[in-house]
């Protein structure tokens, strides 16, 4: 009875090690943010990546799914040293509204397409298997994938006003509700609870203990819209984080953020929802030509000038980014072709040369140990051919979205901007 005793003891005492010794090696393979830097395990994590919104929906086996063409884009990106995709969890609402996203994920509040949801977890565990990793986003701001204005429409507040038909004003009135929006922000929540909690079926894990999963973001570039919901905004974004945070302690979580663009000016509103203790980092987006900082008339003669502002706009949310030790990543920025044209015969010379000086933020910092972790250029096209100026269905997917010219922000396989990418990466690896 004694040696079955000791016996028993020991192999309980040899599964305890080796629990604590498998969970101690998961752990480590998660990406962290550890005194304002990103890491992995010990090691500086440092990216250059891209915006790859419909991965999800390439790697679904229903309408619009292309899993060869997946498949080979991750190998590709891969090889080229781009390992890092931004990516919309899914899209909210019915088919219908011309500017967006098809197919959605969410067809109605805590109703869901299933084969999105199949594609999206076929898309993590590929990730998985290159050692890649993604920031899933759970909102928009903007129509195109439903979002705010969605959510708005499911709350009895009208419809999202239309691109081409009501002007700019109409639309941020409109949109500016979501602020404040009690029965929205109820839905967003349930649906945030919902994606975070979900098992992946190809590899049995559970999101929360995926490590091809970077961070949790909020939403692609939530903005107030108005000064008075400045409030509600920032108790709607430490709700969401909490949330979020609450169900997986294993991921990094970001807001999705412009910076000052989309903080209504207010550099002060930047920080403090950054300061959020559930928010692990920074991020901006840099849009030189939405922003009037290039002459598309002129874009090559106009680049320097926004390299410039560029420079300029980096260096004022990096001071906020150093100030509260987190990492800050330039997640989004895009440049047009050199004749501001969508076809690939255009060249790139000078969104090469833009986007050269972005890349030289990541390897500077990464030799000096700075708080520029990464970048997601805007966005991959890869294997895509737009067939028309704007999306049908079933064009290929690129990455502008249904509302935006095919073509406008995208890198193709074929452009120059590939070997750049692999050139910098390079840097970054061998540093």
């Amino acid at each position: 009875m004694k040696k079955l005793i000791l016996f028993t003891i020991t192999v309980l005492s040899l599964f305890s090690c080796n629990s604590k010794k498998s969970t101690t090696m998961s752990e480590s393979a998660f990406v962290k943010q550890k005194d304002g830097h990103f890491v992995i395990g010990d090691n500086p994590y440092y990216f250059i990546g891209t915006n790859y919104w419909y991965g999800a929906i390439l790697g679904s086996t229903g309408e619009g799914g292309n899993r060869e063409r997946l498949l080979k884009e991750l190998d590709f990106m891969k090889e080229n040293g781009i390992n890092n995709l931004r990516v919309l969890v899914g899209a909210d609402g019915v088919a219908g509204q011309a500017v967006k996203v098809r197919p959605t994920l969410q067809t109605a509040p805590g109703v869901y397409n299933d084969t999105i949801f199949d594609g999206l977890d076929f898309f993590m565990a590929e990730l998985g298997k290159r050692n890649m990793h993604a920031v899933l986003y759970l909102n928009n701001s903007w129509e195109w994938s439903g979002g705010y204005g969605q959510y708005l429409e499911w709350s009895g507040k009208g419809n999202v006003p239309e691109k081409g038909v009501y002007d700019w004003p109409v639309f941020v009135k409109h949109v500016a509700q979501y602020a404040d929006c009690d029965s929205c922000h109820t839905m967003f929540l349930n649906n945030v609870k919902h994606v975070v909690s979900r098992t992946n079926k190809y590899t049995g894990k559970k999101y929360t203990e995926d490590t091809a999963l970077m961070s949790w973001q909020v939403g692609n570039e939530p903005r107030v819209f108005s000064d008075e919901g400045k409030p509600a905004f920032k108790k709607w974004l430490k709700e969401t984080t909490a949330l979020i945070r609450s169900l997986d302690s294993n991921h990094l979580i970001s807001i999705g953020n412009e910076g000052l663009m989309g903080s209504e000016g207010d550099m002060n509103l930047y920080e403090e929802i950054h300061a959020d203790p559930n928010v692990d980092y920074l991020t901006i987006h840099i849009w030189p030509k939405n922003w009037s900082w290039i002459d598309i008339t002129k874009i090559k003669e106009s680049v320097d000038t926004a390299i410039e502002r560029t420079d300029k706009y980096i260096s004022e949310h990096l001071a906020i980014a150093k100030k509260l030790n987190k990492p800050i990543t330039i997640e989004e920025f895009g440049f047009p072709r050199d004749n501001h044209k969508y076809t690939l015969d255009d060249p790139v010379t000078a969104r090469d040369k833009y986007y050269a000086n972005i890349f030289e933020h990541i390897v500077t910092a990464s030799k000096d140990k700075g708080n520029i972790a990464g970048c997601n250029f805007w966005a991959w096209g890869g294997l895509g051919r737009p067939a028309h100026e704007f999306w049908k269905p079933w064009d290929d997917y690129v990455g502008d979205p249904a509302q935006e010219e095919q073509g406008l922000n995208s890198v193709f396989d074929t452009d120059s901007t590939i070997k750049l990418i692999k050139e910098y990466a390079d840097k970054l690896n061998t540093k």
